[in-house]
This record gives structure tokens, sequence and C-alpha cells, in this order.
């Protein structure tokens, strides 16, 4: 049995150990408070399906805390859309936000179990940063993360993940990602 006291994620290791020195080298910082970190992992289900039953979003709340392993809160309409019938506070969807040893825990999953488990997956799309150091990705399927039981699975749904860094560019970005073994194709 892991101590929880003693235990430290396996990326944080590898960025302690290795990834700093690596990004201190290729970009010549001066200061080791430069070098670009990871500082959250925001998860978002959005879903739209909750406009007619309203017993969607627990199911999609329970999915995804199971997959970051920690709560997730229910997002509301701001305003209503007539057309969309979509009134104002009504639940359209979950999301959660990582940070700590939590957010390096599903950064491992995610590269090294769940993406692999993708159909077809050719590695992610290398052009998804912001312009400010932040990358973002959609996932057609959430049932490729290992949380989830398949067969008691009512309905699959999407989800973005948004890798949120203190790198200041793209390029800075990319490389820290990739650093931590990120499957771009590009």
């Amino acid at each position: 049995m892991l101590d929880a006291a003693t235990y430290t994620p396996r990326l944080r290791t590898v960025y302690r150990d290795q990834i700093r020195a690596a990004m201190k080298e290729e970009f010549g910082y001066k200061n080791d408070m430069m070098i670009p970190k990871l500082d959250k992992i925001v998860l978002n289900m959005g879903i739209g399906e909750a406009v007619k039953d309203s017993k969607k979003i627990k199911s999609a709340q329970a999915d995804l805390s199971a997959i970051a392993g920690q709560k997730a809160v229910i997002t509301k309409a701001r305003n209503s859309i007539a057309g969309f019938r979509v009134r104002e506070e009504m639940p359209l969807g979950v999301k959660v936000t990582l940070r700590g040893d939590r957010m390096y825990e599903f950064l491992d999953r995610l590269i090294t179990i769940a993406l692999p488990r993708v159909r077809d997956f050719r590695g992610v799309k290398g052009t998804s940063f912001d312009g400010r150091g932040n990358y973002a990705m959609g996932i057609k399927e959430h049932i490729v993360f290992p949380e989830i039981n398949f067969d008691q699975i009512d309905e699959v749904w999407g989800m973005d993940v948004i890798i949120c860094t203190t790198a200041k560019t793209d390029a800075e970005a990319k490389a820290l990602l990739k650093a931590f073994n990120m499957p771009f194709n590009s």
C-alpha cells in the first residue's frame, strides 16, 4: 500500500528530474522560475441532451468525477435561448479543474492509457495552441478512460481537455508537452 504522504506522481518526478533541465538548456532560461510548468487541466462535457432529459446531467457528472478523481461541477446556462429551448440556470454540462498531483496523474493516464485506446488514433493536433501556451483538445468518446465501465454506460459523450501551462509562447508549451510524451502528429 502506498503512503499518501510520500507518494509523488510519476510525471511530476519526471518533470522535476529531467524535463526542467532539458527545457532550461533548450530555451536558455537564466532563472529556474522562468521554466514553464503545468498550471492546471480543465475537463469539460457539454450535454446538449440535458434539455430533454435532466437525468443525463447526473450520469455525466458521475462519469466525469470517476475520470478526474474529484467531484465535477454542473454548469448552468447564463441566458435563455428560445431556439434551443434553453432557459436561464438550466443545467447544460459538467466541468472539473485539476491541479497538483491529480493533474499529473490525469495527464499520465491520458497519454499512456486513454489516447492509445482511441479508435484510428494517429496523434493529437500540434496546432491547437491558443497563442499563450495553453493546449486544447477534444475526445469524441469518454469511454476510452479505464475508470468508465463500458457495460454500465447509457450514452457516450465527448469531452474537452484544456491543458494550461505557464509558458509564454506556443513553442515553449509544445516543447513542454512533447517532453511529457504527448503524441503530436505534426
